[in-house]
């Protein structure tokens, strides 16, 4: 309330002064008098009459005294009202005035600092004039946003932003002294894009943060870091793509870094938030590692979010949720050794034995792989044997595991009963985790796969067909797992039009595996030449994969079940099939290219012996094998060969240790069917004629439901 009093000369008695009282009392009743009937008129409705009251008893303008009564209907919740005040307000020349009232205030400081007497008061007078006009607007923008008209408030707010802007580009001058404008600036930069969003104007929204973030009127410390989490959601999960929403914010006109799209921007954004929470004393916000973690992995970034774990301080989560978490990072990024060895501290007996998510985790890392599989087997048994009640829906899975890890145990067990056993053991416990889960397509393939690895290919066949009605054929795996059941069952014809119709509905870079299956299946039917260009079209997807850096390439590079192929594999199987078109010079090109991408290869070792055994060069053939096994003393195809060749010298020095690379064949893969010919063929050049029967009619039963390729090139779905 603002009084008016009148200077008198002190010369004058007090008998001089009005009945009634002094001029400054009687100025104060009149004052008081006239609020009284503009506040009677306001509660009656009367918006011009309480205007007018108000403008005699303030000596203000019109837009000024809607301003105030405006407040007040706000304050009473009275929207519409408030409403019809704010509309008379507006804003015309407010930029003007305000860059002049700055230019004189520097104009004013010059001249006190050369001893000139300036008029006081005058932009202080403004400074209150304006920042009532802008709380207006303010206010206005507030009663459409309760009036759930969030369009027009967030219009409403973007005229102050872009007046302010407009007049202030490097923000208010500090010598003004009233930080009411700059509070009310920073309060509308903030609300409008919350309003934008809100109202589902997500193309709007994302440069309004931009400009609210990058703004020189932007907001206080922790209200900057709320609207970076705030923007940060709505990259990620509001549907727009950010990249071609707008030009250049405001606040880049310095030529700063863009990022590419919605997912680079958030990233960037949680960064600074998890660096900012990191560093302040305050309570941890663990929905931005969250956040984090989502985007990280959509950009297939583990590895960058397992470092961002790293380096939380100890008192933010429990060391064993930090390594857990970790693991799961490293996991992703396909570094399973390092994941494994943090999840073996977490369960040890001083830490967390029993954590069931744990166990199932470590359990999975070692499920598939032969040095790991017994390993796997106890944490699987360990985490049936602690799952309560309210984890029960955890057992599918670990019976899943226990299933998956049994299988690989059984495929290298040393004795015909133990690998029987084991066998059986897997199929139970995949059998009940299909029971539990019917639905859950990993689990039909991986009950399929161990079924076609026993050779039991009519259920195998049931529960691949299962597998693509579940799955929709979204799984490149499926459909090959599917054609080479049907090429164990000597459908070849069938098998490589379901190979066809899987690469018209696949994406180039998931196709790898499908056009090797196809190539095989060629030979298979004895159409060497289309098998060729067939490994041309691969070679050539594979060539182009390296030079693409799209992100779906990239996966296509690193996931081996997304259908990856190296290019070294495709050199090998191209050699292999000039060795059969008896294309001496091209096989040997071919060995030579696979020599040059990776010097140390068993199978490189192995393709040259078969081209030199082909050409009759039987001693060069010997070294190649013995080479390949110097590099993997395991592999099988080259003891079976190396055993045929020393088996058809004949000598009584070659024949043991014939048998003794065969014996070691069959015991490390018993579903080799040269194998088993080859054991036969030394059995009868021995004259064991019922040993050498049974092994001929082992070798044709395994080559009549033998695919085209091994069932054991197939990774088991739990692994993808």
């Amino acid at each position: 309330m603002l009084c008016c009093t009148c200077s008198r000369n002190k010369s004058k008695s007090n008998d001089a002064m009005p009945e009634g009282g002094s001029l400054p009392e009687l100025a104060s009743r009149e004052l008081s008098r006239k609020l009284l009937e503009g506040e009677a008129k306001l509660e009656q409705g009367s918006f011009e009459e309480a205007e007018v009251s108000l403008r005699e008893a303030l000596s203000i303008n019109n837009e000024e005294a809607r301003a105030l009564l405006g407040r007040i209907e706000y304050q009473k919740e009275n929207f519409q009202g408030a409403l019809q005040l704010f509309d008379g307000i507006h804003l015309r020349g407010l930029a003007d005035s305000l860059r002049y009232f700055a230019s004189a205030e520097k104009t004013s400081s010059r001249s006190q600092k050369k001893g000139k007497q300036q008029k006081p008061g005058t932009a202080t007078n403004f400074l209150h004039a304006s920042s009532l006009l802008i709380e207006a607007i303010y206010l206005k923008a507030k009663c459409f946003q309760k009036l759930g008209a969030l369009e027009d408030a967030a219009n409403e707010c973007k005229v102050v932003l872009d007046l302010m802007e407009e007049a202030f580009p490097e923000g208010m001058p500090s010598t003004w002294g009233d930080e009411k404008i700059a509070m009310l600036v920073n309060k509308m930069s903030i609300l409008h894009p919350q309003l934008l969003a809100q109202e589902g104007r997500n193309d709007r929204a994302v440069p309004a943060y931009r400009q609210a973030l990058l703004s020189t009127w932007g907001p206080n410390e922790d209200t900057h870091a709320a609207l970076q989490k705030e923007f940060a959601i709505l990259l990620l999960y509001g549907g727009v793509d950010a990249s071609s929403s707008t030009q250049s914010p405001p606040g880049s006109r310095d030529g700063g870094y863009f990022p590419k799209n919605n997912t680079e921007e958030a990233i960037l954004l949680l960064l600074l938030l998890l660096r900012r929470n990191i560093m302040s004393k305050s309570v941890f916000d663990n929905s931005i590692l969250d956040h984090l973690s989502f985007a990280l992995s959509v950009h297939g970034q583990s590895e960058v979010l397992a470092h961002q774990y790293e380096e939380l301080l100890p008192s933010t989560m429990p060391r064993t949720d930090r390594w857990y978490n970790m693991a799961l990072c490293y996991c992703g990024a396909g570094e399973d050794d390092v994941a494994l060895n943090l999840l073996r501290k977490s369960l040890s007996p001083v830490e967390r034995p029993d954590d069931v998510a744990a166990l199932l985790l470590a359990a999975r890392i070692c499920a598939a792989r032969i040095d790991l599989a017994v390993e796997g087997v106890g944490y699987a048994q360990r985490a049936l044997e602690h799952l309560s009640p309210e984890l029960m829906y955890m057992k599918s899975r670990a019976l899943h595991i226990l299933g998956v890890s049994f299988g690989t145990q059984a495929r290298f067990a040393s004795s015909d009963s133990e690998r029987g056993k084991l066998q059986h053991q897997a199929l139970e416990a995949l059998q009940e985790a299909a029971a539990l889960e019917s639905e859950d397509p990993r689990i039909v393939f991986d009950l399929g796969l161990e079924y076609a690895m026993q050779r039991q290919l009519s259920r195998a066949l049931d529960c691949a067909k299962q597998f693509l009605d579940i799955s929709s054929g979204a799984w490149v795996e499926g459909w090959r797992f599917f054609a080479l059941l049907l090429t164990a069952q000597e459908r070849h014809a069938e098998a490589e039009l379901v190979l066809e119709a899987a690469l018209e509905e696949s994406s180039p870079w998931q196709q790898g595996r499908l056009l090797q299956t196809r190539a095989k299946i060629q030979m298979a039917v004895g159409q060497p030449l289309r098998a060729v260009h067939t490994y041309r079209q691969l070679l050539t997807l594979v060539q182009a994969s390296h030079q693409s850096f799209s992100f779906e390439a990239w996966n296509w590079q690193k996931n081996k079940a997304a259908g990856r192929v190296e290019e070294v594999e495709v050199w090998q199987d191209l050699a292999t099939v000039y060795t059969e078109l008896k294309q001496w010079r091209d096989a040997e090109t071919c060995l030579e290219k696979a020599q040059a991408l990776k010097t140390y290869s068993t199978v490189t070792w192995c393709a040259t012996g078969k081209l030199h055994e082909a050409q009759e060069h039987l001693e060069e053939a010997l070294a190649s094998y013995k080479n390949a096994l110097a590099v993997d003393a395991t592999h099988v195809d080259s003891k079976v060969r190396l055993g045929a060749l020393l088996r058809e010298r004949g000598s009584k020095h070659s024949l043991p240790v014939a048998r003794s690379y065969l014996a070691e064949a069959l015991q490390a893969d018993p579903t080799h069917e040269e194998a088993w010919l080859q054991m036969g063929l030394l059995h009868k050049a021995e004259g064991h004629t019922q040993e050498a029967i049974e092994c001929f009619q082992a070798a044709v039963q395994l080559e009549q439901t033998s695919p085209v390729v091994p069932f054991s090139s197939i990774l088991p779905a739990l692994a993808w």
